[in-house]
């Protein structure tokens, strides 16, 4: 008898957070594009199928976690795949905690020499004076919830009253939020493949529709809302300036496998807004999209990320 010598994967979507929708778009998608010939692959939701997932772990090879936002990005499936025994796919359980938290991040950024916007952190109880924020940042502000990924509870104020209903809004979400001076300019995003040796895809430059005022969590999950441009429009320096930092970002928060990076081209700077440590793989996501443009199917795509998570001892 021959022994199935297929890789057994498992794609973990879905779970709790405010993602779970995008979550499960990308987990489908994932899930239809692995190549059968090559893996037996299974799909599993936390919500509903963690005790499956638990009594069925000596079948996993591989978890290739697509939970986006808490509970996914911010660590906490890494731990517990790693007390069940199963290798996963992407980021550690350090490197997703400090990446999705943007006070964190930007920190270690800024120490690492890259450019980040003026911020400050606030927290669920301090003594807030709206007043005080616009004279040390300026007027246009951008108020985002810490540990919230697909631009959930983020808000552009430009005057006391709309800071004042931002940050109420993004304290439905955090117990922490910051806000930082808005930069006006062209939004890229860099998707970074690797472990030691890594590369950077295409930049795309996301031209959100005129309905919104930045990339929002609907720019970003309806169909024709953004147009995403591949490759950017820039300069051979601009792009490669682009790629380099993504890289540099991906080096510092101690990314494994895959990373996306989004910053703003402005001032004559390169702003870095964030780093996703899980990125979306819709049918609207950017990381295919870039894989595409770098000659890679879906498919290819992730047979190449699975190579990558396969390298990974930890």
């Amino acid at each position: 008898m021959v022994k199935d010598k297929k890789l057994r994967i498992a794609v973990i979507a879905g779970g709790w957070s405010k993602e779970r929708e995008v979550s499960l778009k990308s987990g489908r998608a994932v899930y239809n594009a692995l190549d059968r010939s090559r893996y037996r692959v299974e799909f599993y939701d936390p919500k509903v199928d963690l005790k499956r997932l638990i009594d069925e772990r000596d079948r996993i090879d591989l978890a290739f976690v697509l939970l986006h936002g808490r509970y996914g990005e911010d660590g906490a499936i890494q731990g517990f795949l790693k007390i069940l025994g199963i290798p996963f796919v992407g980021s550690g359980v350090l490197s997703s905690s400090i990446s999705l938290n943007k006070a964190i991040s930007k920190i270690l950024y800024r120490d690492a020499g890259l450019d980040v916007a003026d911020w400050i952190l606030l927290q669920k109880g301090d003594c807030i004076d709206p007043d005080n924020i616009i004279n040390t940042l300026g007027t246009e502000l951008v108020i985002k919830p810490v540990s919230e990924g697909s631009s959930i509870g983020i808000s552009i104020s430009k005057d006391r009253d709309s800071l004042i209903k931002g940050l109420e809004r993004a304290f439905l979400y955090d117990e922490e939020i910051i806000v930082e001076r808005y930069i006006k300019g062209r939004e890229v995003t860099c998707c970074v493949l690797g472990n030691e040796s890594l590369e950077a895809l295409p930049p795309i430059e996301i031209v959100p529709d005129k309905r919104y005022e930045f990339f929002n969590y609907n720019a970003k999950y309806t169909p024709e809302a953004t147009r995403e441009i591949c490759p950017a429009p820039l300069s051979e320096e601009l792009t490669q300036r682009v790629k380099e930092i993504a890289i540099k970002a991906h080096r510092v928060l101690r990314c494994k496998v895959w990373s996306r990076t989004d910053m703003i081209i402005g001032n004559k700077k390169i702003y870095i807004l964030e780093t996703n440590t899980i990125p979306g793989m819709t049918e609207t996501s950017l990381v295919p999209l870039a894989g595409r443009v770098a000659g890679l199917s879906m498919s290819e795509l992730l047979n190449r990320i699975v190579e990558l998570a396969s390298e990974v001892k930890d």
